[in-house]
Formats: structure tokens, C-alpha cells, sequence
């Protein structure tokens, strides 16, 4: 298909060329191209002969005739380098980039001869009328370059102008914006589209049914990112392939004294230091229970961070009420991420210690939920602790999977910059220092247990490659 596409370019960009040459020869031998008088809003005099016919003296014909020759030779050496993969999307970034130009030019000389010259030149709407058929069957049929090329140019962007200006805000307050900008477009049908036409891919191999759950594509949005569940109508467009809302508490919590957040640019990483900050089950339920989701979405329950829950009973019970409200909800989630592994809490509890950790499956249990269940587990713990604690997780059938994994905790880990470390004593990192313990931990919960546990890697993916070598 793509050897008849580009046949089908080429002989429109030498039809380019051949109009654009024909202008070019009547202008410099001082004629006016044959057109049509039965029509009175058809004059190419007009057009050819007008103010706007020359940029800086130079004739929009050899204006023109450069860029269909330019895109003759960039599509048939395309052709010839069919073996050179690499350089065909090089030379389809040209093609998108040219093809783009002619198109935005083509429009605004239409727009002169209509509103502004008020003739019509045959020779130049055909001109125009080839742009915008090249334009558009650039744009679709070298769709993964058109957004490989935008995210690589838009990345580049962000590197070096957007991000500079950004690291001089506060990191709490540029998340706090950057999720409500993420929540106001997707209430926007017209820009959901736009940024899925610019961004996102799909491939059918990428798709997998997993516990009765249909993924469209492998990467998605971890639990502490999307807290106040802003983001699960614009997730989508963005390639995402799932989304956990979250970590999701029983009862509400305004967060740990700052700061939440901080940049460790060094290291790769952020300090986390939220400690489930979110707007209690209530109030997400509500705001959730209105939408449909185009992927999996999660919601991410985890023990409420308060000073009153004392005990371990009141911490289960606190848990189990969560997920009560949520299974009796409206909400249209896919499954259900148990977090037992956040270091921001408040209070001794934990659930790591295997008896515990039973009590509270056991709870869990009785409730019956519908969906399935996914426990996101510490890194810092040895493999001899995470193998207890994986022990009595497969006990339980309900338990579909478990999520490796949360936050360094060890400030010492080579990948942190110590300098960086030193600015924050509170919070744990995220990002790259998580990489390489998350990736062990997969590697030997997949060895004991691989066809018992669905398992989510989770931390430093950076990349594409970053991600397959968690899979």
C-alpha cells in the first residue's frame, strides 16, 4: 500500500511542477496564461498581474516550482531507499513538514484571490488544489510519522524552552495546573480529538485481555499522579493504555506539610511527600460516577492518613469502607489497586508483616468484591519479606496481581544525587531510583509466581525501552 502511495504523490508533485513551470515560463516571457473568459470571476491577468503576485520581486511561480521540485526528489528518492528504514522516516518528516507549507500557503494565496484580488486564476487554484491533496494524504497515510515527528519536535520544545521557565515555579503548584489544564480538555470533544490526532498510536499487537480487563496498549498512569481524578477523560487521547485514579482514602486528607513535591533533575526523580492527599471516596465517587472510560481505569485505595486511626482494626475497617463504597458506586472502574505500601503515613501500622497483611485480605474477602484486585508493594523490603508477603497474597483468589512497586525510601541509593537528596528531609523518590529494585522484584516475583500473579511494573520508565524490559 505504502509503494502506491507514494507513486500516487509523486505524479501529483510533478503535476506541481509542471504548473508551476508553465507560470514561471509566461511570467518571464511577459504572457498571460490562456484562461476561461466565460466566467467573469475568472482572470488570471488579474491574479498574475496583481500585488501579490511576487514575494520580495521574487514570482510565487518559482516559489512554487521550487517546492514541488523539492518534493518530486525528497518522494522519489523515498522510493529508492525502501531498504533504509531510518531514513525513510527522516525523509516522511520532510514530506510532513513541506507538504504542511504548501498547504498553509496554498490556503492563504485562495484566500487573496477571493476576498482580496477577487479573480481566480484556473492555474493557481490547481496549484492549490494539488497542496492540499498532497497535505492530506501525507497526513494519512504517514500518520506514526506525523506523530512521532510532533512529539519529537514538541519534546525538544518543552526541553529546552518550556521546561526552564517551569522549574522556576513551585513543583505542587505547576502538577496542580498542569491536571486541571489535562481536566478542562478533556471536557472538550474538538481538542480530545486534536491531541489524539497529534499523539496518540495504536498497534493491535499491543492490545491484551488480561483478568477479563481489555488493555488497549502497555504503559498507563500510575496511582499519586492523578489524586483528584482529573485526568481519566483526557488519558485516552494521550496514548495511554489505563489509568489508576488515586491513592483513594476513606475519608478525605488535605496532605502532609509541605512540601509535597520536589525536582531532583540529577537523579531523574521527584520527592513525594503527599501521604495520600485526596478528596475521600465520597466526593470521587461523585465526580466519577458521571463518565465512561475509552481505557481501564483503576482506583487506588489505600488507609486513610489520620491520627485517629490508632489500631489495626480501625486501619481494616477504614479500608474495607473504602472499598464498600466504591462496590455499591456507580462508577465505571476496571479494577482496584490495594495500596499497603505508601511511606507518607502517619502512625506505626503497616501491612507488610504477613499476619497483618492476611487480617486484612481476609476482610477484604468477605466484601466480595466484583472487580479485579491489585496490590501495590513496597521496593525497600528484602526479597525474604516480599516472598512472605507474596505467600499469603496468592492465597487469595480475588487477588489478580501485584504492582511493583512504590517509592524509594532509601536515601541513600546510588542512582540519587546526594547533593539533591540533602535539599528535602522529608518525602521519598520516585522515578529512576525505583527503576532498578522494581525490576528485581518483578524478575523474582515472576519466577515464584508468574502463573499464579498478573504483574504491573511500576517506576523509572523513562522510554519504550524503559518499558520492555519491565515486560
Amino acid at each position: 500500500m505504502k509503494k502506491y502511495f507514494y507513486l500516487t504523490i509523486l505524479i501529483l508533485a510533478i503535476a506541481g511542477v509542471l504548473d508551476s513551470a508553465y507560470l514561471t515560463y509566461e511570467h518571464y516571457v511577459n504572457s498571460i496564461p490562456f484562461c476561461s473568459t466565460y466566467f467573469p470571476f475568472l482572470d488570471c491577468g488579474k491574479v498574475l498581474r496583481s500585488q501579490y503576485s511576487q514575494v520580495y520581486g521574487i514570482p510565487l511561480a518559482v516559489l512554487g516550482l521550487i517546492h514541488y521540485f523539492f518534493l518530486t526528489v525528497i518522494i522519489f528518492i523515498t522510493i529508492i531507499m525502501s531498504g533504509r528504514t531510518r531514513f525513510r522516516w527522516i525523509l516522511g518528516y520532510i514530506l510532513i513538514v513541506q507538504s504542511a507549507i504548501g498547504a498553509l500557503v496554498s490556503v492563504y494565496l485562495m484566500y487573496l484571490q477571493i476576498f482580496l484580488i477577487g479573480s481566480i486564476c484556473l492555474y493557481c487554484t490547481l496549484s492549490a488544489i494539488i497542496s492540499m491533496t498532497l497535505f492530506l494524504l501525507v497526513q494519512w497515510k504517514l500518520s506514526l510519522e506525523r506523530k512521532e515527528f510532533f512529539i519529537l519536535t514538541s519534546g525538544l520544545i518543552y526541553q529546552k524552552i518550556i521546561k526552564p521557565v517551569l522549574f522556576l515555579i513551585n513543583a505542587e503548584i505547576i502538577h496542580e495546573t498542569i491536571t486541571t489544564i489535562g481536566e478542562i480538555l478533556g471536557m472538550v470533544g474538538p481538542a480530545k480529538w486534536f491531541i489524539q490526532y497529534l499523539m496518540k498510536t495504536e498497534n493491535p499487537s499491543l492490545r491484551q485481555k488480561i483478568a477479563g480487563i481489555d488493555f488497549p496498549a502497555p504503559i498507563g498512569l500510575s496511582a499519586g499522579f492523578d489524586y483528584e481524578a482529573k485526568l481519566t477523560q483526557i488519558l485516552p487521547s494521550l496514548g495511554f493504555g489505563f489509568g489508576t485514579v488515586g491513592t483513594i482514602t476513606n475519608l478525605p486528607y488535605e496532605g502532609n506539610p509541605p512540601p509535597l513535591l520536589g525536582r531532583l533533575p540529577k537523579s531523574r526523580s521527584l520527592m513525594v511527600n503527599k501521604g495520600f492527599k485526596n478528596m475521600g471516596a465520597k466526593k470521587i465517587i461523585e465526580k466519577l460516577g458521571k463518565y465512561n472510560f475509552d481505557i481501564p481505569i483503576g482506583i487506588s485505595i489505600g488507609r486513610t492518613n489520620s491520627r485517629k486511626l490508632i489500631t489495626l482494626d480501625e486501619s481494616i475497617i477504614d479500608i474495607i469502607s473504602a472499598f464498600s463504597l466504591f462496590e455499591k458506586s456507580s462508577v465505571k472502574h476496571a479494577y482496584y489497586e490495594l495500596n499497603i505500601s505508601c511511606p507518607n503515613l502517619y502512625g506505626s501500622i503497616s501491612f507488610y508483616p504477613p499476619g497483618y497483611l492476611n487480617l486484612l485480605l481476609k476482610a477484604l474477602a468477605k466484601l466480595d468484591v466484583k472487580r479485579p484486585v491489585f496490590v501495590k508493594m513496597p521496593i525497600e523490603k528484602s526479597d525474604e519479606d516480599v516472598f512472605k508477603m507474596l505467600k499469603v497474597i496468592v492465597e487469595f483468589k480475588f487477588i489478580k496481581g501485584v504492582i511493583f512497586g512504590n517509592l524509594q525510601k532509601d536515601r541513600k541509593d546510588p542512582s540519587l544525587d546526594q547533593e539533591e537528596v540533602r535539599k528535602f528531609p522529608v518525602g521519598n523518590f520516585s522515578g529512576k531510583p525505583c527503576e532498578k529494585r522494581s525490576n528485581e522484584l518483578i524478575k523474582l516475583c515472576y519466577k515464584k509466581y508468574g502463573k499464579r500473579l498478573i504483574i504491573i511494573g511500576c517506576g523509572g520508565v523513562f522510554s519504550a525501552e524503559d518499558a520492555y524490559q519491565k515486560i
